[in-house]
């Protein structure tokens, strides 16, 4: 057998179910490996090894019952994952990636964590993010930044930046994230992973602060589009809808079967270019051709697509994007403990009535619905993942580069200078969120030639409502 943490997530998720591997096997080399790893990488801030294995050898007892009397086994029986510092874990703290908070342990899971722990896995412990969700980056004040597995002197991305990195070095097999304006679809891009954030509603938000806007949802992070369905399939259990009924197909069996031919749109139109104009690297490009040969040598047809957003976009998203942060508990004499970025929108958000956030959330509305519209002119649209090539660590904040975490004084206070080079870097991402539809990113390019070498860059494909399926299908048909 392959070293344990060299196996796809489907192929060790077999190997636990049919006892070839225990889950304190599996646990204990990736906790071995997060000990050897993590200095390097900032991956996790928190790691809960002792109640990992005693949690792993309660699922070998488990398994050993079930095998005597026939039980039925959890569909991730004994899989060890990580939840990002957002998600509420049951005994253990969530910092928000928060300085600025008291750390307390949470009291209950919250439902990303719950529904993964019914579904069997093994929580390692908490991975790294920026404060409170909000950035491309994942880089904080209460732990060490962290880092690209390709380039340890580039960023994982965020804001699942650090189970993005945690997934691509091997420390785990797979990892839920969370995407509310591309936080699971910008460091799979930035990491070289198959990156899905389904659709409005589909699965748990998996954080536990506030989202007027109704942005965000949690989505797998993944080696491949076979891995990510797995995850799906837990995420979103499927079932008939009468007792009677044969069960729906999981997403597993679904992702393997070959998708229509497909008219996909290409469009490097962006709904920021008007405040922030930018111009996408050549890697970005070479991503985009890259994904484009591989569509069209599997049989779809790709043209440009004709796309126009209204320009009073970025304003008004920004204003739903941290309105959350506004309203989050904060003692005044901890406020200076918060990033610039952090408490420059906080301030802002906070100066804002009711009336400015509702009318900020109608309009939103209309632009899903005029942006949908134009969408469906095809099967799918097709964009890069991101603009540049993953940025080096403190690029955003202007902090200086380290390899620990950056005090205060060490951060500078461009608030608005991170906001737009983040939005320069990923300009593809938060409409998508906004409309509430499917996407995923996939790793279809190498700035070095080859898988590996040098940094990866990914395309985003974005599908229409329930296409999370075929959006995995697509990713399989061109290798991933």
């Amino acid at each position: 057998m392959a070293e344990i943490h060299e196996l796809s997530a489907v192929e060790l998720r077999d190997a636990l179910r049919s006892g070839e591997l225990s889950s304190r096997q599996a646990t204990g080399h990736f906790l071995d490996r997060i000990a050897a790893e993590n200095k390097h990488l900032g991956a996790f801030i928190t790691v809960t090894a002792e109640q990992a294995l005693l949690d792993a050898a309660a699922a070998d007892e488990f398994h050993a019952r079930a095998a005597r009397d026939g039980t039925g086994l959890a569909l991730l029986h004994g899989m060890p994952v990580a939840f990002k510092d957002l998600t509420d874990v049951a005994g253990v703290v969530t910092t928000h990636g928060s300085a600025a908070l008291d750390h307390k342990p949470a009291l209950a899971d919250g439902a990303l964590a719950a529904a993964l722990k019914d579904a069997g896995v093994v929580s390692v412990g908490k991975t790294q993010v920026p404060e409170f969700g909000l950035t491309a980056y994942s880089e904080n004040r209460i732990a060490p930044p962290s880092r690209n597995p390709y380039a340890l002197s580039r960023s994982s991305g965020g804001s699942s930046g650090g189970s993005a990195a945690a997934v691509a070095a091997g420390l785990v097999p797979f990892a839920p994230g969370s995407d509310g304006g591309g936080s699971v679809r910008i460091p799979a891009a930035a990491c070289g992973l198959v990156g899905l954030k389904p659709g409005r509603g589909l699965a748990p938000a998996g954080e536990s602060s506030g989202d007027p806007a109704g942005l965000v949802v949690s989505g797998p992070l993944a080696r491949s589009a076979a891995d990510a369905a797995l995850l799906l399939d837990a995420l979103v259990p499927a079932a008939g809808t009468e007792k009677s009924a044969a069960p729906a197909p999981g997403y597993r069996d679904l992702a393997a079967q070959d998708p229509p031919r497909l008219r996909i749109g290409v469009s490097l139109e962006s709904p920021w270019q008007t405040v922030f104009p930018f111009t996408p690297d050549a890697e970005a490009l070479h991503a985009l051709a890259e994904g484009i040969r591989r569509l069209e040598a599997a049989g779809h047809q790709t043209a440009e697509a004709s796309v126009r957003y209204d320009n009073r976009y970025p304003a008004v998203f920004t204003t739903a994007w941290t309105a959350g942060v506004g309203g989050a508990r904060i003692a005044p004499q901890r406020e200076a403990l918060l990033t610039p970025l952090t408490r420059t929108f906080r301030r802002r958000a906070q100066q804002r009535g009711p009336a400015k956030l509702a009318e900020s959330l109608a309009f939103l509305r209309q632009f899903q619905r005029d942006t949908i519209a134009q969408y469906a002119a095809w099967d799918l649209m097709l964009m890069p993942s991101l603009a540049q090539t993953p940025r080096p660590v403190g690029w955003f904040t202007g902090a200086a580069h380290g390899d620990g975490y950056w005090p205060a004084s060490e951060w500078a206070g461009d608030a608005d200078g991170d906001y737009r080079k983040q939005c320069e870097y990923a300009p593809w991402s938060s409409m998508v969120n906004v409309c509430g539809l499917p996407a995923i990113s996939i790793p279809v390019h190498w700035t070095g030639g080859a898988k590996g070498a040098g940094l990866p860059m990914g395309v985003q494909l974005v599908g229409p409502m329930g296409s999370e399926a075929l959006l995995l299908q697509v990713a399989a048909q061109l290798g991933f």
